[in-house]
């Protein structure tokens, strides 16, 4: 994908069980051409879905590049965009001194957004966003995919 315009990502995440077999989706967009990515892992957590959906949607961008990032995580979006500061500062620390959840992604995601200009969306999930829905289904053909491994 080019990226000397503005890309879309819509990102999404989902759980049987929490935790669970999971799965990941997320939905590229540059000038009405797509990428749709998606995958999933056998025993996890939904944040971490979120997360991950997120990570493997920015690591297909070579070279820096301006970004509207849709989530309907308030944990992607918030952590990313306010409490990541604070548990950088307290040595990834949450504020009752316990390790935060997940610092392996929010690690990885941090080094990622850092190569980007990136503005982080919250939207409504299950609200009939079309960026959002579809991402939904890819994340569905992840949890789907590790299922059929199974049989």
């Amino acid at each position: 994908m080019e990226n000397t315009k503005l890309v879309e990502i819509f990102t999404d995440g989902a759980c049987k069980g929490n935790p669970g077999i999971g799965g990941w989706g997320a939905l590229l967009n540059l000038n009405g051409e797509t990428k749709e990515l998606f995958g999933g892992e056998q025993q996890t957590t939904n944040n971490r879905m979120e997360l991950l959906a997120t990570i493997r949607a920015l690591e297909t961008l070579k070279t820096p590049t301006k970004i509207h990032l849709y989530t309907d995580s308030q944990y992607v979006q918030k952590g990313i965009s306010e409490w990541i500061h604070a548990w950088k500062m307290r040595g990834w620390l949450t504020a009752s001194k316990k390790p935060v959840k997940n610092a392996d992604l929010w690690k990885q995601l941090d080094n990622l957004s850092k190569q980007h200009q990136i503005e982080w969306i919250w939207v409504r999930g299950h609200a009939g966003h079309a960026g959002n829905e579809q991402a939904d289904e890819l994340a569905n053909r992840g949890v789907a995919m590790i299922m059929a491994d199974q049989n």
